[in-house]
């Protein structure tokens, strides 16, 4: 069953970040380390740019080789 690109990116930030909303996780980060934090955000921001250029088949296949070896 193919997802679309939101349902694909949802997923990849649920597996990624659990049930923390991202922006959150960035504040949380910040709040220990403001150097951390700035990495941090520019790896939410980085995470933001490769899901939106990213074809979705691209992004498909990887949630799923993610969820596989979370399995394993």
């Amino acid at each position: 069953m193919a997802l679309s690109k939101p349902e694909t990116k949802q997923l990849l930030k649920r597996l990624i970040f659990e049930e923390i909303d991202p922006e959150d996780w960035v504040q949380d980060v910040w709040g220990l380390s403001p150097i951390l934090g700035d990495s941090a955000a520019k790896l939410l921001e980085v995470f933001e740019a490769l899901c939106d250029r990213c074809p979705n088949e691209e992004l498909e296949d990887l949630l799923q080789r993610l969820y596989q070896e979370q399995m394993e």
